[in-house]
């Protein structure tokens, strides 16, 4: 991770009420599709205000909330106060081997050094379990939403998170990566849009000067393109990945699964006879092989 990506990373802190207060949540049904269906063990990677974790915690599952920021962290124990959490990055996971069914991070895996964190998620899943990544990125198709992007310093935002689930694809430590979208909206309003900017990393590490300009070429985007008091319905698509961990520090995947597998493999695929579960994500599963 070279310096400037360090810098960027930890500027959350500094900008976490307007983070916890503009940045949209994750649907439901995509937090379905990335866990399962059955209340799991779950350990949240880079939680940072709890926008995933309260989802999460919805839906039933069992969940330990780490983040290396304090500021961030801080706001989900105000919002969270039941959920186990811990002062920690990726690359030093404070849990036991073989204690999660499922490893998680949202907006957060491209923030990690994958060559340590990696070898870590692996090690703490059990046998059988998952890592889930997601990503909610604005739906840049639309003109509108593309102007804004390029204010926010962000052309081609989706195309960007797609390619940070690479690490996982060129991994020997995970199976094949399964993919699905979840389109929604994020209700905007003229203070919240500035919320948004702002607890952008590369917004919340410009110079004071530049950053007082950019928000107010976006607040005069907002009246070009807003509605006043009712605001805006921004368009975004929740980009979900998921792939089974292939060996725990015991053995390969597998060993034991019976117990610990089922809430991750529910909704998958047929077992193409190596333990990885795949899905086309169409009406009918197909045997994908993946050649490495």
């Amino acid at each position: 991770m070279d310096d400037d990506v360090r810098r960027q990373a930890r500027s959350f802190g500094p900008v976490a009420d307007a983070y916890d207060r503009g940045r949209p949540s994750f649907p439901a049904e995509a937090v379905r599709w990335l866990v399962g269906p059955q209340p799991a063990t779950v350990l949240e990677l880079g939680a940072g205000t709890g926008k995933l974790t309260s989802v999460l915690v919805e839906l039933g599952h069992d969940v330990h909330a780490t983040d290396p920021d304090p500021d961030m962290l801080s706001r989900l124990r105000l919002r969270l106060p039941d959920v186990p959490t811990s002062e920690a990055g990726a690359e030093e996971i404070p849990l036991p081997d073989r204690s999660v069914d499922v490893v998680v991070a949202a907006q957060a895996f491209h923030w990690f050094d994958h060559e340590q964190a990696l070898p870590e998620i692996a090690r703490v899943l059990r046998p059988g379990g998952h890592l889930a990544l997601t990503w909610n990125t604005r739906d840049e198709r639309i003109p509108w939403v593309r102007r804004l992007g390029v204010l926010l310093g962000s052309p081609g935002a989706a195309a960007e998170a797609t390619e940070s689930h690479d690490p996982v694809v060129q991994s020997d430590l995970f199976g094949f990566v399964e993919e699905q979208q979840f389109p929604f909206w994020q209700p905007i309003d003229r203070e919240s849009i500035v919320d948004l900017a702002v607890s952008r990393s590369y917004v919340a590490t410009l110079e004071e000067t530049a950053r007082d300009q950019l928000v107010a070429d976006v607040l005069a985007f907002y009246d070009d393109y807003g509605r006043g008091m009712d605001g805006m319905q921004l368009p975004y698509r929740c980009e979900c990945f998921r792939a089974q961990v292939i060996d725990g520090p015991d053995g390969p995947a597998g060993d034991g699964a019976d117990d610990t597998g089922d809430a991750a493999d529910a909704d998958r695929g047929p077992d193409p006879g190596d333990g990885r579960r795949v899905s086309d994500g169409g009406d009918s599963d197909v045997l994908l092989i993946d050649f490495r």
